[in-house]
């Protein structure tokens, strides 16, 4: 395994890098003030476009989208990205400014891999643009989601239409003022084999009887703009050109989004201890309680040798499998794809912790992230499928693989 990362990586690592330190750090705590302002809920900081333009004027736009989309994207592939989504990682808001956020990148990735051409010159190109913003309605508050089958949604074939009846939740995005697309998973059919009765379908927020019911809190944090919505579908009619590759092939779709969506949030995830590492040994170094200053206790050395020891770990295994994604393709790369899920969150969640418990009071303030850092990673146990799901699942892979051996 060669993980030497190429020549057009390197020079977008260090291109991100300069801009972020030019252009996002300046504005860093106004953003974050901004944010955390109650009646600023739900709205833009103004100078976001701004950032987004400058971007795209620099190249580094639409850096997540593996295959090249017109002169929309540079055509990285997942092991070229993966140290970019590590970067703009480090601060949670930087990822729009470069359109390489979620929910957006996975439905970009699920437009352009199996959209037609006309859902991906409606959506798919003011997506690109960054012109508009969008959701994923999957989970839903009645039902364990992390089954996917067990998804209860309705969507009916009616004539020319087809109507949608649901109560989704975690609908990550859809509280954005710019969010204009949702991609809704239900079932067409009941009654076929489990894995063929959910369906995907484009549903423009704005469509009569899509009701937004609430806004939901993570750990307290609202995560403005974009938010988590509860929705209620109440027979809503829509077009059925609206229906994403065919009637049956919903968790096909969603097994093909959630691969590179894995990555990018582990990397991610990498990003965050990485900076939560950097706080802790500056403070370390800066601290002296008794006497002498924090890293000169031995406990302390260890817990920051651990938190070293565990990011590496970490990234090495999430580029072994962005590299295996690349050259075999999603599914053969299934395994490693569940390790990093499993492997990445609690890293970093013990790292966070470990800087939280250094800095003292400081570290559950608002005045570093590492509180939001916490809350962010606790929350990626959960999403795109709990630990307990991947680990059932790799457990019964491997088991399969050594009886067969």
């Amino acid at each position: 395994m060669n993980f030497e990362y190429s020549e057009k990586s390197l020079a977008l690592q260090d291109k991100l890098k300069l801009f972020i330190r030019k252009n996002i750090h300046p504005v860093q705590d106004e953003v974050e003030n901004f944010i955390k302002n109650p009646s600023n809920a739900w709205k833009k900081w103004p100078g976001l476009e701004g950032l987004k333009d400058r971007a795209k004027e620099e190249g580094l736009w639409n850096l997540f989208l593996p295959k090249s989309y017109g002169d929309l994207s540079p055509g990285l592939t997942n092991l070229e990205y993966a140290p970019l989504a590590e970067i703009m990682g480090r601060i949670l808001w930087a990822s729009e400014v470069f359109n390489c956020s979620p929910p957006d990148t996975g439905n970009m990735e699920v437009l352009a891999k199996y959209g037609t051409r006309k859902q991906q010159e409606k959506w798919l190109r003011p997506l690109l643009n960054g012109d508009i913003r969008s959701a994923f309605l999957m989970t839903e508050p009645n039902v364990a989601s992390s089954d996917a089958t067990n998804i209860e949604t309705a969507i009916t074939a009616e004539g020319d239409d087809y109507v949608i009846s649901g109560r989704k939740w975690w609908s990550s995005g859809a509280m954005d003022p710019n969010c204009k697309i949702a991609i809704v998973m239900g079932k067409t059919d009941f009654d076929a084999h489990r894995h063929v009765q959910q369906s995907m379908i484009l549903v423009p927020l704005d469509t009569p009887r899509v009701h937004i019911v609430r806004p939901l809190t993570v750990f307290g944090y609202n995560d403005s703009p974009e938010g988590h919505a509860e929705i209620l579908l109440d027979r809503v009619r829509v077009p059925k050109e609206n229906l994403l590759l065919g009637e049956g092939k919903g968790f096909e779709i969603a097994q093909g989004r959630l691969g590179p969506g894995r990555i990018h949030h582990c990397m991610r995830l990498i990003g965050m201890a990485q900076c939560a590492l950097e706080l802790m040994s500056e403070r370390a170094s800066e601290r002296s309680p008794f006497g002498r200053t924090l890293d000169t206790y031995s406990s302390i050395r260890q817990e920051i040798a651990h938190s070293a020891c565990d990011i590496e770990q970490s990234r090495l295994l999430v580029l072994a499998a962005a590299d295996k994604m690349d050259k075999v393709g999603n599914k053969e790369a299934k395994d490693l794809i569940a390790m990093i899920k499993i492997v990445a969150p609690s890293m970093a969640l013990r790292v966070i912790d470990r800087a939280i418990q250094i800095m003292g009071g400081k570290g559950v303030s608002g005045d570093t992230p590492l509180a939001h850092f916490y809350a962010a990673a606790r929350t990626l146990r959960l999403a795109d499928g709990p630990d307990e799901v991947h680990l059932s699942q790799l457990g019964k892979n491997t088991v399969k693989k050594y009886i067969k051996a």
